[in-house]
């Protein structure tokens, strides 16, 4: 007489199956990567994240971490490989390392909660916002936290953007998770008469097309929210906006090795679009942006540097949104974004709040460089700046993050609410090479558009350039490597969009119900055991 079949996602009793699990989790966790930017198959991020909640099911915390803990490697290590074009393997590999540990802690908890015996579609389902409370650990922790690689951001093309409007980033991973979790279950229920030894039964296929159904709707949920094609915003006045992206002699850490050339690019650039307006061929910018390390200057300390910008300024009759490297505190520096006028004034101003820990600063530096000398590749810190994160820029106020800073949640949401009617990510990509880390956080800015309501003038070195719509749309973009002038009128809004409103609040519900859910569930079961027979 056999035994019954082994369920979809038991644990394994033999050698041979632990490995195979080991191996999908790697495959999936290769998967997830390829839902992101260059390649963008968003579907497969649902669907990976289906096969690492099946191969929970059922397993001891133990082998859900380490399931886990494969799935994040084969994720990050992938997708992460950016970090370490210039700076070789061990920064990068240590990153991914870390980020996956999260993804190891996931593993570990989702097996707890898989035999705390809630059913099979309870089990699935109690995954999504675990899967949320892991992605809201990582933005946190260690050092601020590291957001890159949220599920979130691979779904710019897809349906699932519209969840942004009303929850944020973290409304956008639920709703992918939450697909994620019905396909699971789904396969679940399909493989159950197949354990048991029977054909499918009509039910059976009617309760699996029944979750796949809702799985879909899920996903499809964004496309009618309102998001920034609401009819309010499409009658939004403009401004119109140049957005200078000179581009860099050479790729790679030394990108400003010579002296005054990226400033000479972007002046370069900011005059050829002058003698277009002057031409009558462009109609003429309320305001130039310029990106982060634009000037390789303290243009506020080099009078040549000023004087030439101010020029460039005076010629486009525009303000210009200078990004800078500034020589103070000292001893330490700060990454700035200046406002300066046609007159050579600088009435604002804009300090990087969250230097990027190993990149800008070095924390416990003595400690960290006896692990490895590259950490002397810093030589000298950032300070991060305080205050608003907004400046006064002719017409508008722009919210602004710069570079990484628009991984963080609440670095545009602040923005937003204290005013800002146009949102301005400044970036330098040429530090990462020809490589998917700038298609990856023009991605995020795409996402900030639908979840804040506003344009995103996202405006880089070296590319991917891109002026972008409330409604996540790219209305024009530039090359990689490349020297482009991208000019555009861009709709600019002050109403705030629900999840502009709601703040921290949904990712903390969300993450709350992870833990609430199954609490709740076994609360149910120890009280149905108490119950007296009748």
């Amino acid at each position: 007489m056999r035994g019954p079949r082994p369920r979809l996602g038991a644990a394994p009793r033999r050698p041979g199956l632990a490995i195979a699990r080991v191996g999908a989790a790697a495959g999936a966790g290769i998967a997830l990567d390829t839902a992101f930017p260059r390649v963008g198959w968003w579907p497969m991020a649902p669907l990976a994240l289906a096969a690492l909640f099946l191969l929970l099911r059922d397993q001891r915390p133990t082998a859900g971490f380490l399931v886990g803990a494969v799935f994040g490697l084969g994720f990050f290590v992938p997708h992460l490989a950016w970090s370490g074009i210039y700076v070789g393997p061990m920064p990068w590999l240590a990153l991914a390392g870390l980020q996956a540990s999260y993804v190891a802690a996931f593993g570990a908890l989702a097996a707890v909660t898989g035999r705390s015996k809630m059913g099979a579609t309870g089990q699935m389902i109690a995954c999504a916002p675990l899967w949320v409370a892991q992605e809201a650990a990582r933005a946190r922790t260690p050092f601020g936290g590291f957001p890159w690689g949220r599920v979130a951001f691979s779904q710019a093309d897809s349906p699932a953007l519209g969840w942004a409007w009303l929850g944020g980033a973290p409304a956008v991973t639920f709703a992918v998770a939450t697909a994620g979790a019905l396909l699971a279950a789904c396969a679940v229920r399909l493989h159950r008469d197949r354990t048991a030894g029977l054909r499918i039964r009509p039910a059976t296929v009617a309760a699996a097309g029944t979750y796949a159904a809702v799985a879909v709707a899920v996903m499809a949920g964004g496309l009618v929210l309102p998001s920034g094609a609401s009819p309010t915003l499409s009658a939004a006045s403009t401004v119109r906006v140049t957005a200078v992206q000179g581009n860099v002699a050479r790729p790679g850490l030394d990108f400003n090795a010579e002296r005054r050339q990226v400033l000479g690019n972007h002046i370069n650039g900011t005059m050829r679009a002058a003698a277009e307006v002057r031409a009558g061929r462009t109609p003429a910018p309320d305001l130039v942006l310029w990106p982060e390390n634009s000037s390789d200057i303290d243009p506020t300390r080099d009078p040549q540097a000023a004087r030439d910008i101010t020029a460039a300024a005076a010629a486009i009759g525009a303000p210009v949104v200078v990004g800078a490297v500034l020589a103070e505190p000292s001893p330490n520096v700060s990454n700035a974004t200046l406002v300066w006028s046609p007159q050579g004034v600088v009435p604002n101003r804009y300090v990087k709040h969250r230097p990027v820990p190993f990149a800008e600063y070095v924390p416990y530096r003595s400690f960290f460089r006896a692990l490895t000398d590259k950490v002397d590749l810093v030589r000298t810190d950032f300070t991060a700046g305080s205050g608003p994160s907004t400046v006064d820029a002719g017409p508008v106020r722009l919210g602004v993050a710069i570079c990484f800073e628009v991984a963080f949640d609440d670095q545009l949401r602040s923005a937003v609410r204290q005013g800002a009617n146009l949102l301005f990510v400044p970036t330098n990509n040429a530090t990462f090479g020809r490589t998917d880390e700038s298609v990856q956080q023009l991605a995020m800015s795409r996402l900030r558009a639908v979840e804040l309501g506003r344009s995103v003038a996202h405006v880089s070195t070296v590319g991917v350039s891109a002026l972008i719509r409330p409604d996540g749309t790219i209305q024009t973009s530039g090359g990689h490597f490349t020297a482009e002038t991208l000019t555009a009128a861009l709709p600019v809004s002050t109403t705030l969009t629900p999840a502009a409103r709601a703040g921290a609040w949904p990712e903390a519900i969300i993450a709350g119900a992870a833990f609430a859910f199954p609490a709740i569930m076994a609360l149910r079961r120890r009280q149905g055991r108490r119950q007296p027979p009748r």
